[in-house]
This record gives structure tokens, C-alpha cells and sequence, in this order.
């Protein structure tokens, strides 16, 4: 298949089904309509799968085989599991040479490039809505490489203090709903609760780039090493989350969203406790992840490596990992995250 592939195909009522017919995808409702999606004459990049949904075997291994991306989701829209080509673990060198990293290094330097980038993005985000950034890019800049040491674990420990928690305290005063701080697991809010989903949305999009790349998603350099916890994911969402942060700031502007657009849901909080946690209404929540969705495939002014001045969002942080990938392969002599001021979309 040539040139970007850009069909998605989302399976989105319950009851649905996809198929594979005679070269054709198929998608079909409960109703009994159905779409062909031919394999060779559209470019389909990704299929979204959703609890409730029916799948044929054969579909998923011709999905698996052309490598097209496949993500199957949970009822409430969270990503729980990706579909993998077997050979897609077969590029041992770009792996061999990310764990080199954290001892020649380069994991240093990536380390320090994520938090300088994070750090540009979250100013360029505050100053655009009007506020004014605690600490300027030159003063960080100068903190970072006062950093000399080459020991990962003593780097890491100076840089969380480096980025500091000022940044969301200002942010949330742009917001209707202002939550007192910023909860990143299991908040009982429903503002954290919408950060949250749109992170874990990024993050999906950030795993399969890091997956495209080769790379090893559970070994990072910013973030430690935890079981269950992919590392290097974690490290290059903080490339684009200011993206997602100036995302919901027009969102919930343009909603104004308020007390009612949200529910309460009991849930298990541990395995004797159970309690009540906000969340942001099923109609609205799907609205939100359709808009955040249509927001990754607004263009960037960010040139492509091979050719053009724009690109998406999307895809620029697909080729971003090929960067840090190549980088970590000694095809490139240094690896500077590629920062964008605005994503050209109308929300």
C-alpha cells in the first residue's frame, strides 16, 4: 500500500460486526447495514474495535498481516490491547541499543531533551491563554545542563525537581470546573477524570508510534523502570501533553461545561471498598474522544523528515520515535524533540 494510510475504520455501536469478504472489510450494525472497505483501494490505517463488538478471525489476521493498526477498547472507550504482527518484534538492534543507553550516556541527554522540550511546550501553552510561565526557557535551560553527572538515577531525581508542579495550579484557572490539584490515578473528580481520558488516548497513540519505531515501550529514561508501567511511553507523551492540555482548554471553553454534564459511578476502590467517582457524561465522553481524535489529525507546522512543511499531529509524533530511534542506532548524532506551537484545527 503506498503513500500514508489515513481510512480509520471504528466499530462503534454495540452489536456490530467486521468481517472480511472477498478482499473487502465489512463492517455491519445490528440493523443488518453494511460498509465494504476494500483492502487495496483505500488506505486504511487503523480499526477501532469496542467491547460489545464481533470480529472475524480472518479480518484480524488480515489486519495483523498488512500490519494495519487494530485497537481494541473497553464499554467506556479506554484502550485495553493492540494487535500485533508477530515479525514485529524482530528489530533486536534498536532494542539492543536502547538498553546501551541508560549506561553510555545517551539516556542522559534524552532525559534532558524531554524536559527541556515538556517544559517549552507547558510555556508556549500558558503564555497562548494569557498566562504568565513561573520560571522562563533560558533559566531551565541553564538548570538542566548544570547537570553534569552521567548517573541516570541521580539525573532523573535532579530533573523532577526541575519541573516542578506550578504549571497545573495556573492552568486550571482557565476552567470553569477548577479542580484543587491534579490527580493522576483514579481521581474522584470529574475534571481530573477528563484529563485523564484524554491522556490515556494520547498515550495509545504514543505506545503504537513507540511499537512503529521498534523501540522497547517499558525501558525509558525520564521515567523509571516499573513493572507494568511503559516507561518510554510515559517519556515521549510529555512531548505532546501541553497539546492535550491546550485541547481541553478550548473544549471545556467552548462546552462550558458545568455540574450536570457529569455522573457519579460506584466503584471498587480496593478489594474492600467501594465508593463514588465523577465522571464526564457517556454522551459527552464520546463526543470528547471523537473531537480529540479529529484534533490529532489537525496539521502541524512542523516539516516531515522526507519531505513537506506540515504534517499532523499525528504523525509527527509517529516520526518522532523514529528520530529517538535512530538516534540510539548512531544514525543521528543528536535527538531535539520537535516542539509545535498550534495544531491547525477547528474544535
Amino acid at each position: 500500500m503506498k503513500g500514508t494510510k489515513i481510512l480509520k475504520i471504528v466499530l462503534d455501536g454495540f452489536g456490530s460486526y467486521l468481517g472480511m469478504e472477498k478482499g473487502c472489510y465489512i463492517v455491519r450494525d445490528r440493523e443488518g447495514n453494511f460498509q465494504r472497505y476494500p483492502q487495496f483501494e483505500q488506505e486504511i490505517g487503523e480499526v477501532v474495535l469496542k467491547s460489545g463488538n464481533f470480529v472475524s478471525v480472518g479480518a484480524l489476521a488480515s489486519l495483523a498481516f498488512w500490519e494495519i493498526d487494530c485497537l481494541i477498547l473497553t464499554r467506556k472507550g479506554r484502550p485495553v490491547a493492540v494487535l500485533k504482527n508477530l515479525e514485529d518484534d524482530s528489530h533486536v538492534r534498536t532494542r539492543i541499543c536502547q538498553y546501551e543507553a541508560l549506561k553510555n550516556g545517551k539516556g542522559v541527554e534524552i532525559a534532558k531533551q524531554i524536559v527541556l522540550a515538556k517544559i517549552k511546550g507547558q510555556n508556549q501553552t500558558l503564555e497562548k491563554h494569557g498566562l504568565k510561565p513561573r520560571r522562563s526557557l533560558t533559566f531551565v535551560e541553564g538548570r538542566i545542563n548544570g547537570i553534569g553527572s552521567e548517573d541516570l538515577r541521580y539525573v532523573r531525581r535532579r530533573l523532577l525537581g526541575i519541573e516542578g508542579s506550578t504549571y497545573f495550579k495556573q492552568i486550571f484557572r482557565l476552567f470553569r470546573m477548577r479542580p484543587q490539584y491534579r490527580k493522576t490515578f483514579k481521581a474522584y473528580d470529574g475534571m481530573n477524570n477528563i484529563f485523564n481520558l484524554v491522556y490515556t488516548l494520547l498515550e495509545w497513540k504514543v505506545y503504537r508510534a513507540v511499537l512503529k519505531a521498534k523501540l522497547e515501550p517499558y525501558l525509558g529514561f525520564l521515567h523509571s523502570e516499573q513493572f507494568g508501567k511503559p516507561s518510554l511511553v510515559c517519556d515521549l507523551m510529555e512531548l505532546y501533553r501541553y497539546l492535550a492540555d491546550d485541547f481541553l482548554i478550548q473544549y471545556c471553553g467552548k462546552l462550558k461545561l458545568s455540574k450536570k454534564d457529569f455522573v457519579m459511578k460506584r466503584e471498587s476502590f480496593s478489594k474492600r471498598r467501594k465508593g463514588q467517582r465523577e465522571y464526564l457524561n457517556d454522551s459527552l465522553t464520546k463526543d470528547l474522544m471523537r473531537d480529540f481524535y479529529a484534533y490529532l489529525e489537525g496539521r502541524v507546522e512542523v516539516p516531515r523528515i522526507r519531505h513537506g512543511s506540515k504534517q499532523t499531529l499525528e504523525t509527527l509524533i509517529n516520526e518522532e520515535a523514529l528520530l529517538l530511534a535512530k538516534y540510539l542506532r548512531n544514525e543521528r548524532k543528536t535527538w531535539i524533540p520537535r516542539i509545535t506551537g498550534t495544531v491547525l484545527s477547528e474544535l
